[in-house]
């Protein structure tokens, strides 16, 4: 096993031990943190976890759930909180979850003037990576360890390089012939990286020629949309129509993303819809869960396409982003293609959300 697989797999690791509410070092040979989800926080783990160091819990956080708290924080950077009182997992998650009623917002807010707010290092900011990685909400909380003179966790460099890693991992690993509805002649494809980890797809509509450009669209997982049906979302009409029109080109090419919710993950998305109902649009909502307001990566798509030998395509989308990701690995994108379908009176409010804060080109 190569070096850069032999990290993605320590942090494959790390990331479920958080999923499961176990501590995860992170060692830099300077720094020494042991590092917990506040998702797996309860009052029991919280003293287990701040005996385990120096006793003093660190809170990290992103400058987004700050800026959603109402404080006047510079949303680019992590966060550190301490609190003269200490944290206790109900303090914890009335700061880190916007959906929880664990103290009456008249006791948080007198927690919340009395915070001690440091920007975080990038040690603190790849832990709250790490967190994101794991698909749980991004904030974690540390305690310091005794450096042992050498490497005993995750480094911050292998997490902060995991996902352009695992990306240049990918290699094929299956393929099947799997007519469709529309159209008889298609495949599947499946890429997975060399060391294991998430797999992508790729379908593969009638023959390609790769000496010419190549229609294709990047279509990130979509449960709801593209399983259920929801009417929340475009994301079910796009997939079926972007093959619809593969197939009346002749040939195309549709990149089945693993990066559901705009890479927040489905338990995150699902808390998003929640505060969707509560009046958040899409893009708020994200925000107030401390994430970015788009946390896709398109490098995994990059090197699909280059496994396949593309490199010029025809871009099925509404998001200039996806033209700009592809064109900055690149990968020439000689046509933009507009891609949309008409609203209905439960995603209407979505799509023109699309349209103003994420710049997407639909005509509303």
């Amino acid at each position: 096993m190569n070096s850069n697989n032999h990290h993605l797999v320590d942090i494959d690791n790390a990331i479920y031990d958080l999923r499961r509410g176990i501590s995860v070092v992170v060692d830099d040979l300077e720094q020494c943190f042991s590092v917990m989800g506040v998702e797996r926080v309860s009052q029991e783990r919280l003293e287990a976890f701040s005996a385990s160091g120096n006793g003093n819990v660190q809170l990290i956080v992103t400058g987004n759930r700050l800026q959603a708290l109402g404080l006047d924080i510079s949303p680019q950077h992590a966060y550190s909180l301490a609190h003269p009182s200490g944290f206790n997992f109900k303090l914890i998650a009335q700061l880190t979850d916007p959906l929880t009623s664990a103290m009456s917002q008249l006791t948080f807010k007198e927690h919340l003037q009395d915070l001690v707010i440091t920007q975080a290092d990038h040690f603190a900011q790849s832990c709250l990576s790490l967190s994101k990685l794991a698909r749980l909400l991004p904030a974690v909380v540390l305690v310091k360890m005794p450096s042992l003179g050498a490497l005993h966790g995750v480094s911050p460099d292998s997490i902060n390089a995991y996902a352009s890693n695992a990306a240049s991992a990918l290699t094929l690993v299956s393929e099947a012939r799997v007519p469709l509805e529309s159209v008889e002649q298609a495949k599947v494809l499946a890429f997975r990286p060399e060391y294991g980890g998430i797999e992508h797809l790729a379908i593969v509509i009638g023959d390609i020629d790769v000496n010419l450009p190549v229609l294709i669209r990047l279509h990130s997982e979509c449960f709801t949309g593209d399983l259920l049906g929801s009417l929340r979302c475009d994301c079910g009409s796009q997939l079926r129509g972007a093959i619809d029109v593969m197939a009346k080109n002749g040939s195309g090419i549709l990149l089945y993303l693993a990066q559901e919710g705009r890479g927040i993950g489905l338990v995150n998305k699902f808390r998003a819809y929640q505060l969707q109902d509560i009046g958040h649009d899409t893009v708020d909502a994200n925000l107030q869960l401390g994430f970015d307001s788009d946390e896709r990566n398109y490098s995994p798509a990059v090197a699909i396409l280059k496994l396949l030998g593309v490199s010029q395509v025809r871009l099925m989308t509404n998001n200039p982003i996806k033209v700009k990701a592809l064109s900055e690995w690149g990968v020439e994108v000689t046509e933009r293609v507009p891609h949309a379908y008409p609203a209905n009176p439960h995603n209407e409010h979505y799509l023109q959300t699309k349209v103003k804060k994420s710049g997407h080109l639909i005509a509303i």
